[in-house]
């Protein structure tokens, strides 16, 4: 419980100093846009409040994650986590949409032969600082996502980076413009496409894993495999079945029947057991749940 707890906060730390860049950011961006004329960082200052949701997502997360074991919930309530990077998930892909379709809209308008404005210096400006601080948000939240094994801290570091990637794409269409000239506006649309693009792949890696565990997927291959070795290759143990595995949160969830010999006594059965449930622990989580059924090795005694 004390591990939730210290997960929670550190979630909720890197939550909050993203909100609070990206509050500063959004209101720049915006500013930035209408004085420099630039209607791509007016729409990516938009795109930055959407930040504000995902960041509120992962702090109520983990406010509910960290809850101990109840009557309702008998394995805890990790399974929100995984809710929250879906969440996180259909934001990228609402934003995606939203950059494609003014995108496209853009580079029809281009061909058809609209003048579109000319941005000024701070909307360039505004690109370059954004691009800046979504990098340095991307790489603090994945590192402490990585740290604390939270899917969905993580999910909301590659939001973080799918804005680096949505402020590259107006750094060149304003660069483009600013620097040369009139005919080269179109350049921004067509970078807002390539950069929805980006949005919906890093949307599908992401919501991906939590589905998955959202409806009671297997453990990999890899882990299972490590589970089936550790099982089979620890010393007294005859035989096993039914392995069933699952995930909850970053806790794995592993059930299966060990064979013993008959002649073993209780005590001995359960150090077996207990060691082997040790093992698997220290390579998963030391609060995943590990049950195991013991059973005598029957066939010597027919």
């Amino acid at each position: 419980m004390h591990k939730e707890i210290y997960r929670g906060r550190k979630a909720r730390k890197v939550a909050l100093v993203g909100f609070l860049l990206n509050s500063v950011l959004a209101a720049f961006k915006i500013l930035a846009g209408i004085i420099g004329s630039s209607g791509a960082v007016l729409a990516d200052g938009v795109h930055s409040i959407s930040d504000f949701f995902t960041d509120i997502v992962v702090i109520v997360g983990f406010k509910i994650t960290e809850r101990p074991e109840d009557d309702c919930h008998n394995y805890g309530h990790g399974k929100y986590e995984s809710l929250a990077a879906v969440a996180i998930s259909l934001f990228l892909v609402v934003v995606g949409f939203q950059l494609l379709r003014n995108g496209l809209a853009n580079i029809v308008s281009a061909a058809q032969g609209e003048v579109l404005p000319r941005p000024g210096g701070i909307a360039l400006a505004a690109a370059v600082i954004s691009i800046i601080i979504k990098e340095f948000l991307f790489r603090y939240t994945l590192n402490v996502g990585k740290k604390i094994k939270s899917s969905v801290v993580i999910a909301n570091a590659w939001h973080h980076r799918s804005d680096t990637y949505s402020s590259f794409g107006v750094l060149l269409g304003v660069g483009g413009a600013f620097f040369l000239g009139q005919r080269w506006i179109i350049l921004d649309p067509i970078a807002s496409v390539m950069v929805s693009l980006l949005i919906f792949k890093v949307a599908i890696d992401t919501i991906r894993p939590a589905l998955e565990e959202l409806v009671e997927t297997s453990l990999n291959e890899d882990e299972i495999d490590r589970i089936e070795k550790t099982i089979s290759n620890h010393p007294g143990v005859i035989d096993f079945h039914q392995l069933r595995t699952r995930r909850i949160g970053t806790k794995a969830a592993i059930e299966f029947h060990l064979v013993l010999d008959a002649e073993k006594e209780l005590t001995s059965a359960h150090e077996v057991a207990t060691a082997i449930e040790n093992k698997l622990k220290s390579y998963f989580t030391e609060d995943s749940i590990i049950t195991i059924h013991l059973e005598p090795d029957i066939s010597k005694t027919r």
